[in-house]
């Protein structure tokens, strides 16, 4: 447990969030609507907790799970707490103006529970140590994204959005749960131990990437790595659900979609790249980043609603950071750091304006909005400092690290020539359609008022307060860069990085080739700009002309055959006849059992058969009774020779020197014939007619289940010289020292679950069936 005084206030900034989720449902009752108050008043505790962790670097942790090297650590360094200090500050901001905006909203309750459960994942993420922990929190902000997206359960489009958004992250998150083991298997032999502990690994980088490579497992964790980054980050093609996710009110897109969880990709990529920094690493998330910052920006454009325009604009400049980070130039780093505060404070402070607008205006329709500086001043204040700030325009603070990015692209291309050019190209590219889309934002404010606007009314302080705030800090970053760079941006970007290095930006006094390039997309899109309605209408032609290019497209084709094939399924395996219902059952428990067997290359050992004359016959007479039911013309004859066959295996068990087993063995047949000559004459007296192909099918199950219980009964009691030790003797040595125990099957019951807990299962759901049938079916013919 944490001792010192940093690792107490660690644990507690994590834990604090989830123990204000658990009494909002109290709180509630007396509250109501003013609980936004009181996780206001949460968030801005644990900001002042984490503002007092500043300059602090290390870790500290719990024991979890010590025998496989799982424990609930953390870390603390610039880059943690830059994300944690954004998690809890924007989350402050977020609930007060939730007070206003959601006023009498539903479900409220669920509502703040929610907000505040997501801000103790992401803390958890962004301070967690073990690549479990992080896995763990990873997920729970899908899971709470997926309540607070969805949180008009009434409306069609908010289901839709809530489970594309649950399905695309969470299936990230499974790719990057097995990017996390494959990572923790080579522990071994890099560290000395294995273990999960993320801060071991980042302590001995170069010891992690020799050990993956000699593994063959670099390339692949760098993929998983990337696809889970990719599914949070909303990168290209697997951005579709960012936009739809703008269902959700909208406090919730500017704390999750603008300021914490669709960062968390970026961040996870930051905290990795000191480990898997390398030509892989950057040809990668390099070309990842700059093709989404392109193609979102060009769809940006396209939009028709003001929160989708800021959606793919995210997505945009997630790849811008993401591609900072994909760079080797240290300016990469410095980058993707600085553009995750600078894209914080402009893009939270856009999309609270854009619930202004909503608020006030009754619209988010492009076309129906303009002139609102005539009623919303304040806002247009707000708006223009964001939105310049967004497009790059010096002295605004995105003009900044996009400097930075142009400048790690050039370098990029500089030293390694050739195709490698298109990097800045696609950069300049890209950032020419953002200044597009910023100044079109901006016109909503100062373009001209259509005449189908009606009343537009002034926002309460609680909704206008947090935006302000937003744009003044995003202001004095851009007028005294050095103050973030000082307070947060250096330390991050350090932690990030092998060799540090003192991170200097201003305004360009000289014609730098990065500045050359800002030149070119300001300049660029300046003189594009009037053909702005042409260019938009271009782009949405074209995407109608290519709907299959589109990825919402292909997640709804997907979702559709799946839906289409389960309706197909459904009723094949739900047909209400045992036969059935015993078939899927035995089949797939078969299925996994051989899987497994596969899956860990076990090999069936040779053989020597050496059995005693009784034996022999004791087997004759079972195997003949078996074929006996097989051909036993009514249930009578049928349940006399399975009986048969119980009893000498009962019979087997005393020649193997088991009189326990065969005891138990012959109490369970006598009570099972006594059960079953009890029902016999509530079924009917013969069996129906055997379609053929029932018999084919029940006899291909049969060869696959015997065949099952003969492989597992093989493994099970192996022990040759050249096999691995059997699966009884492995039970019987750690019996005491593994399982705490000095019987056998006790230990085997309780503590190796495996097959014991699958055989159960399919047993109890066998009978169960067995006993519905029964009930329900006794009146109809013998077929089922």
């Amino acid at each position: 447990m944490p001792s010192s005084p940093e690792a107490v206030i660690v644990f507690a900034v994590v834990a604090l969030p989830f123990l204000a989720t658990g009494l909002v449902p109290l709180l509630f009752r007396v509250l109501g609507e003013r609980t936004a108050y009181f996780g206001a008043i949460v968030a801005l505790a644990c900001f002042g907790l984490l503002v007092s962790l500043h300059g602090t670097q290390g870790a500290v942790g719990a024991g979890w799970v010590p025998s496989l090297g799982v424990g609930l650590r953390f870390y603390v360094d610039g880059w943690a707490l830059l994300f944690g200090l954004l998690a809890s500050g924007i989350g402050v901001l977020v609930f007060v103006y939730s007070a206003a905006y959601m006023h009498d909203e539903p479900s409220l309750m669920r509502y703040y529970a929610a907000l505040l459960a997501f801000m103790g994942s992401i803390l958890g993420v962004a301070f967690a140590a073990d690549l479990i922990a992080i896995f763990l929190f990873w997920e729970l902000t899908s899971v709470c994204s997926f309540v607070l997206i969805g949180h008009y359960t009434d409306e069609a489009d908010s289901r839709y959005a809530a489970r594309m958004a649950m399905f695309v992250t969470v299936g990230g998150g499974l790719f990057l749960l097995v990017g996390f083991v494959l990572l923790a298997s080579v522990t071994g032999s890099a560290l000395g131990s294995a273990t999960f502990d993320l801060a071991a690994m980042l302590a001995n980088p170069e010891a992690m990437r020799t050990a993956l490579r000699e593994a063959g497992l670099f390339v692949p964790v760098l993929a998983l790595v990337a696809v889970g980054a990719a599914t949070k980050s909303a990168q290209v093609p697997l951005h579709f659900w960012l936009p739809n996710a703008m269902a959700a009110p909208t406090p919730v897109s500017a704390f999750l979609h603008a300021a914490t969880m669709v960062k968390v990709g970026v961040y996870f990529v930051g905290r990795l790249r000191p480990l898997l920094m390398s030509p892989e690493w950057t040809l990668l998330f390099a070309t990842l980043g700059l093709a989404t910052m392109a193609i979102c920006a060009v769809l940006a454009v396209a939009s028709t609603d003001i929160k989708e325009l800021l959606a793919y604009s995210t997505a945009s400049h997630l790849g811008l950071m993401i591609a900072g980070f994909g760079f080797a130039e240290i300016y990469g780093a410095e980058a993707g750091a600085f553009h995750l505060l600078n894209h914080a404070l402009f893009k939270a402070a856009l999309f609270l304006v854009a619930g202004i607008v909503a608020h006030e205006a009754g619209t988010r329709r492009i076309a129906e909005l303009g002139g609102l500086r005539e009623d919303l001043p304040l806002t247009a204040l707000v708006a223009a400092v964001a939105s310049l700030s967004m497009a790059g325009v010096p002295p605004f603070n995105g003009f900044y690290s996009k400097e930075l990015l142009f400048e790690a692209s050039y370098e990029a291309a500089h030293a390694a020539g050739g195709a490698w050019w298109l990097y800045p190209a696609i950069a300049v590219f890209g950032s020419a359609f953002t200044f597009l889309y910023s100044v079109r934002f901006l016109m909503l404010f100062f373009g001209d008022r259509p005449e189908a606007l009606g009343d537009v009314h002034r926002p309460p302080v609680a909704m206008l307060a947090p935006p302000a705030l937003l744009a003044l800090l995003a202001g004095v970053v851009g007028v005294a860069p050095g103050l973030a760079i000082d307070a947060v941006v250096q330390s991050a970007a350090d932690s990030t990085v092998i060799e540090t290095h003192e991170l200097h930006v201003g305004i360009p006094t000289s014609l730098t080739p990065a500045a050359a390039m800002t030149v070119v997309a300001l300049g660029g899109g300046a003189a594009v700009y009037p053909f702005y309605a042409r260019l938009h209408r271009g782009i949405r032609a074209g995407l109608g002309a290519l709907a299959p290019v589109r990825a919402n497209w292909w997640y709804d084709r997907i979702v559709e055959g799946l839906e289409r094939s389960s309706a197909r399924l459904a009723p094949r395996v739900h047909n209400g006849v045992l036969r059935t219902y015993a078939t899927w059952m035995l089949g797939a428990t078969s299925a996994f059992v051989l899987a497994g067997y596969a899956a860990t290359r076990v090999s069936v050992p040779s053989m020597e058969l050496a059995v005693s004359i009784p034996t022999v016959l004791v087997l004759v007479v079972a195997i003949v009774a078996a074929f006996a039911v097989v051909v036993a013309p009514s249930h009578v004859a049928g349940v006399l020779t399975i009986s048969l066959l119980g009893f000498m295996v009962a019979i087997f068990y005393i020649l193997a020197s088991a009189p326990d087993l065969a005891l138990t063995q012959l109490v369970v047949e006598t009570l099972a014939l006594l059960i079953f000559l009890l029902v016999l004459e509530e079924i009917p007296e013969f069996y129906g007619d055997l379609d053929l192909s029932n018999a084919v099918r029940d006899g291909a199950l049969s060869l696959v289940v015997g065949a099952t219980v003969f492989v597992t009964v093989v493994l099970s009691t192996r022990e040759t010289a050249e096999a691995e030790p059997s699966l009884a003797h492995y039970f019987t040595e750690q019996a005491v020292p593994g399982g705490g125990g000095t019987n056998v099957v006790n230990v085997i019951l309780v503590d190796f679950r495996g097959f014991d807990t699958l055989g159960e299962i399919s047993v109890i759901a066998i009978a169960a069936l067995s006993v519905i049938t029964l009930v329900t079916m006794r009146d109809r013919g013998g077929t089922q």
